[in-house]
């Protein structure tokens, strides 16, 4: 058990006398409960099977993954779309009879697009991939649009309309739909309302205007659970009206972040991340300063970081301001060590005007926003590294007023009819807003969605959504760059699009989505020859001529209204955020999602209340292992903001501010299907406007909480694992060769390797899942991720240095099967299943396995997964859709493990044999590696010289994970840099 209040002795010692990475708070402390549990590779071996109460709980929780069936699903591979689709212009394999193809489309979150490639197996997708030619992904992908192919698949989506909770027809709707609507029209709309997310979708976006020319007097709202109305607010403040920011990372020198978490959240992250990476990997590596509020990736890659409470941030930020001549006062006395980094930071900024960039965080107040605008102008960034478009959203608004003004009108009794097209304003709407509790008093309100959610059991009419592979649409990037949706399969479900709805109300009505979207570019393109447009349109996944032109923009408004958050003596300081896997709640559902390790805490299947290892000590916090050596057993606090409650467990997190609690959102789902319902706590019970708040009582409760957590599974004791050095250290002993008692191997031909940059590496967990979709890999559900049997082939390691309280680095290290050339695996395998191949790959024979679990205990970097129980479901027929035809299905007792994608080796060989070629450098990509942003994964032929893996194993930061134990890994890494400030200690 760990009390944490010998935690400033253990800083102090360690942090001084030995620098090393640790992973967990445990590890650094040191605890025997740690040290005991790190001797079980399988902490719960004792009990392998699980009574038959568990298992169908077991099965039930994994509905996503493991019971995807329908009505009429078996033949889905059959529901090709109508309308002919085009694909894609780019092969990233070879196309013919029998093989995959590959099609654009997009998909939106959070107002703005993502530019995607799908595969296709005989009319059904199977796999994600980023479109090259699309300027917001540019190849990559995130975990959400690598797990959107097992939300097509979902048999818990909506597969019914309903009516008042009752199964219904689309006839029955027309039926009440159409004398309602009729009402309306004869009054001008004026007790019409349709509420949307935030819109970027040109097409919808001309529907509801040709709507509202009809209806004079309806009105349209918008609101999504994300951060974006203080943005949008401050840019108006700064320049008088709605604009856009761009900011290109790649041009900056230095970089200075209010609190932004720019790589991991926000329009355009996959962009800024690839931007960014390419600076850190060049001659001129730029300087990145940071002060935020909880720990972030973006926060994990900068080269000084400052940790603060929201409230004081601001006063920071008044500081900072101060050093470039804006004048500002705070109340709040600063530590001198504060405002000597301050000061360092500021001359450093100041000796790169016109290349560096201050960009402020979404969830931070309007005038901060203000004064990031007027601080780019001041320093001469503006049409350097910061850029301005118009809008992006057909129709941008301050979201949280459009949301008051709906439900003052619901209030008001002037609300007759309600559409809501998307989202789920019942859950995530703010409790201050009151949305929630006016809803059921509309008279005809519609929900239009995916599920069945809680805002559906709100309305009179429900009619299912169809999934952005089903349906032609259209969207944009943050950009403003347009992309046609084009559908990968005829809905599974019978759903209906935005595009549907709104035809009803419209001129539109009888239209199919394809000939709405088709007819407005019609409209809108200038070619003489449409139909070679729209194809050209399609296989690129890029309409032409549509990125928006950059705006000039001068001479912000100095006049700063300052409206600080005011903290509570004693009180503590509440920071509400995005989940970094089920979003804000609209992946609860998605098994891959909830599986997957959130990249700082490492919890799966839960959230937790995010606190400083002080704030523990001081709230008298207590964890432990639990009984079977996997659960990592916390207590529970009480939260009460604003006279609401909730009860959360809690999780110490290195890096967090003391007297700050970063709550997740996207939990306590009561209605998301049966994967997502019941797990974890909603958040969004005391959720007020603002992102950050003051005010909240805080006190420890009875009870304690299991979590399944990761991050102390395959540890590699004491052992150098990440490596890490300022950018001008001195570089040894990194190529050494060890002598070996095997027989040299001499691989003719080919020879497969693999180089993992750690200083690109980000730990957005896009490898995971792109790896998972690619190569079959089930879900094993909570249970079993805390008895340290997750299946993931691919993980991603987290280390700290120095105190838990602020620890000077956090860093990042993917960790897949190393393939190496003295593989300790091979061995010991009785019945050799794991054997190497001619091209040294560490092949696993699966029906040679009899699951003794040698190789597991003989490998060195843990990285081999066993199939304990039957994660697979082998009767549901539906699954045939979902899986990757080119990759084996595992069933229990076997052992596997990364192959290098080896089923990509053998198509681009086969192709490369065909054309009478050897194959290209660059020609295969591991599903890690197309997935990554950052190009942290390299793949190729070691045996070529001039290939891009050679040249990098060739660096002097390249290095072996573990080569003191002369394994000769075929993956190594290139060690992580950093670019200090000397003139800051």
């Amino acid at each position: 058990m760990i009390t944490l209040p010998e935690l400033a002795v253990l800083s102090h010692k360690r942090g001084d006398e030995n620098p090393r990475m640790w992973r967990s708070i445990e590890e650094f402390a040191e605890t025997p409960e740690f040290e005991e549990y790190i001797r079980r590779e399988y902490p719960s071996q004792s009990s392998l099977l699980i009574d038959p109460i568990s298992r169908r709980n077991f099965l039930k929780l994994m509905a996503a993954s493991l019971a995807l069936s329908g009505v009429g699903f078996a033949s889905g591979c059959a529901y090709k779309p109508k309308e002919e689709i085009v694909p894609s212009v780019i092969s990233l394999r070879t196309e013919s009879p029998g093989k995959p193809k590959f099609f654009a489309t997009a998909m939106t979150i959070g107002g703005s697009a993502t530019g995607l490639l799908v595969r296709s197996d005989d009319g059904r997708p199977t796999k994600v991939e980023g479109n090259p030619k699309h300027p917001a992904s540019l190849g990559a992908t995130d975990v959400f649009a690598e797990a959107s192919v097992l939300g097509l698949y979902d048999p818990d989506r909506s597969q019914t309309i309903l009516h008042n909770g009752k199964i219904s027809s689309w006839g029955s709707f027309l039926t009440q739909f159409r004398p309602a609507l009729e009402i309306q029209k004869e009054n001008k709309g004026s007790g019409l309302r349709i509420l949307t997310e935030t819109i970027v979708s040109p097409t919808i976006g001309d529907q509801l205007k040709k709507i509202l020319a009809e209806y004079p007097e309806a009105k349209w709202h918008q609101y999504e659970r994300v951060p974006s109305d203080n943005k949008l607010a401050g840019a108006k403040l700064a320049f008088g009206k709605y604009v856009n920011t761009i900011y290109k990372f790649d041009k900056a020198d230095r970089i200075f972040s209010l609190d932004a978490d720019f790589l991991d959240s926000g329009a355009g992250k996959l962009r800024y991340i690839r931007d960014f990476s390419s600076r850190r990997k060049s001659e001129s590596m730029n300087r990145f300063y940071m002060i935020e509020s909880t720990p972030t990736l973006t926060g994990a890659q900068a080269d000084h970081i400052l940790r603060a409470l929201p409230t004081h941030i601001q006063a920071i930020s008044k500081l900072f301001a101060n050093g470039f001549g804006i004048k500002t006062e705070s109340e709040e006395t600063i530590p001198e060590k504060e405002k000597e980094w301050i000061e360092v930071a500021t001359k450093d900024i100041l000796n790169h005007q016109g290349s560096c960039i201050i960009i402020v965080g979404n969830e931070q107040p309007i005038w901060m926003h203000q004064l990031g605008h007027l601080l780019n102008d001041k320093l001469g960034n503006i049409g350097k590294t910061v850029f301005y478009t118009e809008p992006v959203e057909v129709n941008p608004m301050i979201q949280s007023d459009s949301l008051l003004g709906l439900t003052s009108a619901i209030s008001s009794g002037s609300v007759e009819m309600l559409l809501i097209l998307g989202g789920n304003p019942v859950y995530t709407t703010p409790v201050d807003s009151g949305f929630a509790d006016l809803l059921s008093e509309v008279k005809f309100s519609l929900h239009l969605s995916l599920y069945e959610d809680e805002t559906s059991q709100e309305c009179s009419w429900h009619i299912p959504q169809t999934h952005f592979m089903e349906e032609w649409s259209d969207t944009r990037t943050s950009g403003g760059t347009a992309s046609i949706v084009q559908p990968l399969i005829a809905p599974l479900y019978g759903g209906k699009s935005p595009h549907d709805i709104l035809a009803l109300l419209s001129d539109d009505q009888g239209k199919s989505g394809y000939e709405i979207v088709r007819d407005y570019w019609k409209s809108k393109s200038a070619t003489t020859d449409f139909e070679v447009f729209w194809q050209k349109s399609l296989r690129e996944g890029v309409i032409e001529s549509t990125t928006f032109p950059y705006i000039q923009l001068q001479n912000p408004n100095s006049s700063l209204v300052i409206q600080d958050y005011k903290p509570r003596a004693n009180g503590y300081e509440i920071l509400f955020r995005i989940d970094a896997s089920v979003f804000d709640g609209r992946f609860a559902n998605n098994g891959w999602l909830q599986e997957l390790p959130r990249p700082l805490t490492k919890i799966t299947w839960d959230n937790a209340a995010i606190i400083s290892p002080n704030t523990a000590k001081q709230l008298g916090i207590e964890t432990h292992f639990g009984s079977h050596g996997g659960d990592y057993i916390t207590e529970k606090i009480e939260i009460e903001l604003n006279g609401r409650k909730i009860n959360a467990p809690i999780w110490i997190l290195p890096g967090q501010p003391d007297n700050c609690i970063t709550l997740p959102l996207g939990y306590g789902r009561r209605s998301s299907g049966r994967t997502g319902n019941g797990i974890g706590f909603d958040a969004g019970k005391i959720i007020p406007t603002a992102w950050n708040t003051t005010d909240a009582h805080v006190k420890k409760i009875s009870g304690e909480y299991p979590l399944a957590v990761t991050q102390h599974h395959h540890t590699m004791e004491g052992k150098d694992i990440l490596r890490s050095q300022p950018k001008d250290a001195v570089i040894e002993n990194n190529h050494k060769q060890n002598p070996s008692i095997y027989p040299a191997v001499t691989y003719e031909g080919y020879a497969w390797g693999m180089s993992i940059d750690l200083n690109s590496c980000i730990g957005c967990n896009a490898c995971i899942t792109s790896c998972q979709a690619e190569n079959n890999i089930p879900i094993v559900g909570k249970e079993q991720v805390a008895k340290s049997r997750e299946m993931h082939w691919l993980r991603v390691d987290r280390y700290y240095t120095d105190s838990p309280e602020n620890p000077a680095e956090t860093a990042f290290q993917p960790v897949p099967c190393m393939h190496c050339e003295n593989a300790p695996c091979e061995v010991v395998c009785p019945v050799e299943a794991t054997v190497h191949s001619a091209e040294g790959l560490n092949d696993m024979v699966y029906n040679r396995c009899v699951g003794t679990r040698y190789c597991s205990n003989n490998c060195p970097y843990k990285v081999r997964r066993f199939n304990f129980l039957l994660y697979q479901d082998w009767t549901t027929p539906a699954l045939e859709l979902l899986r990757n035809p080119e990759v084996s299905v595992r069933s229990r007792g076997v052992m596997e493990k990364c192959t290098y994608c080896v089923q990509r080796i053998q198509h681009a060989k086969i192709t490369s044999e065909e054309e009478g070629r050897s194959v290209r450098d660059g020609e295969i990509k591991t599903a890690c590696q197309s997935a990554c942003p950052a190009e942290a994964i390299i793949f190729g032929n070691i045996n070529d010289p001039e290939s891009r893996v050679s040249k990098l194993k060739s660096e002097e930061r390249n290095y072996s994970l573990l080569e003191d134990l002369n394994t000769k890994p075929r993956t190594t890494y290139l060690s992580r840099l950093g670019n200090p400030n000397p003139m800051i200690k």
